[in-house]
């Protein structure tokens, strides 16, 4: 095993294993590096939900490796609609036109899934070694890989969140979770819908997608929440108090919510990361870290690109490492944060920009602008 080790073209700490640090901790695999992944959670989460994967981001899970996997999972998303609360259209989704223009649908997957497809790749890549993933690790904000056997590493990954030690420690408290007056709800009825899109009232709004057969992912907004503190989840109703929020909605909210068992809905109070920060990596003083997904640029579900720009990131942090080597990871670290800095932010913005109009409290001009826009 000692002379395996040698073999090992760099060595990296990945700080998480969500949908980002899984797939950066593949893609770095591929490269030829030993990755140690550290989770603080005791063991992954498995709560569901779905991910809306966009073209860019299924090549980016197809550079990686886990297309395939993932393709088995994943079901198309083709028609969706915004609405009124009494069920009235005011325009299609747009995933028509970005089915044309990509050659390929959107794609849902189960959050569970996803994570499940880069967790076996990763298992799969590590079959001779090189891999290590760690639950419930103990790791501090100065983090280097110095949990790893025989101590640092040449690359340090931060893919912790949007509470990120790394980030904090490294780029200061500037920049740090802010929320947004919103209290969400998310759940899987055990149902399909037949209806899809999202329903906008004042001040709220009601989203239903596809996720697998027979079952509807669905998530849903209140006002409500903690004053800008950095910690909780909020306040706000209880899941009877939700129900009744949206009970005179257009059918088949109220049906979709009985549907749902309870006790696994996830309640959390909507943030995001801002300002935005002023670089995604650092290599002063003979560090060399990167950020990745929420860590980087944390934004609010409205456009569904979470995942998609913590994939795009994982993706582009390896290739540019690949591409560099060990010897000139300042380089490749320019590199990254040359792709994905601006790109990532601005899809951040254009999120946040598009929670305001979705909860915005005078509908009547909202909606005259939302049956504007092209399909």
């Amino acid at each position: 095993m000692a002379g395996k080790r040698r073999t090992w073209r760099g060595r990296a700490v990945v700080v998480g294993a969500g949908v980002g640090g899984l797939a950066t901790a593949v893609g770095l695999r591929r490269a030829g590096w030993a990755v140690s992944v550290l989770e603080r959670r005791a063991e992954p989460e498995r709560y569901g939900t779905a991910f809306g994967i966009h073209p860019r981001a299924q090549a980016a899970l197809e550079r990686l490796g886990v297309g395939e996997a993932f393709g088995c999972r994943a079901v198309p998303y083709r028609s969706g609609h915004i609405r009124r609360p009494d069920g009235t259209v005011l325009a299609s989704l747009p995933l028509a036109r970005i089915e044309r223009r990509a050659g390929r649908p959107e794609l849902l997957i189960s959050r569970p899934y996803l994570l499940d497809a880069l967790a076996a790749e990763l298992d799969a890549l590590g079959a001779e070694g090189g891999v290590r993933v760690e639950y419930g690790a103990e790791y501090g904000a100065e983090s280097d890989g110095s949990a790893e056997p025989g101590g640092g590493c040449d690359l340090l990954v931060g893919a912790d969140g949007i509470r990120s030690a790394g980030r904090t420690a490294r780029f200061g408290t500037r920049s740090r979770p802010r929320t947004v007056g919103t209290v969400a709800w998310i759940g899987i009825a055990d149902i399909e819908s037949g209806v899809y899109g999202e329903t906008w009232g004042r001040g709220r709004f009601f989203g239903m997608t596809p996720v697998e057969p027979g079952r509807t992912n669905w998530y849903a907004t209140l006002p409500g929440g903690d004053a800008d503190t950095g910690t909780g989840l909020g306040t706000g109703p209880d899941a009877d108090a939700v129900r009744a929020c949206f009970a005179e909605w257009h059918a088949p909210i109220a049906r979709v919510l009985d549907a749902t068992d309870p006790a696994s809905w996830v309640r959390y109070e909507m943030r995001h990361l801002a300002p935005a920060l002023p670089s995604f990596v650092t290599y002063a003083d003979g560090e060399r870290v990167a950020l990745v997904g929420d860590a980087a640029h944390a934004m609010t579900p409205n456009l569904g690109q979470g995942a998609c720009t913590a994939l795009l990131d994982a993706e582009a942090l390896a290739r540019a490492v690949a591409a560099h080597g060990r010897r000139a990871l300042p380089e490749a670290l320019r590199a990254y944060d040359a792709e994905r800095r601006r790109s990532a932010q601005r899809v951040a913005l254009g999120s946040r920009s598009l929670h305001r109009l979705m909860t915005a409290r005078r509908t009547g001009p909202r909606d005259a602008l939302v049956r504007c826009v092209p399909g």
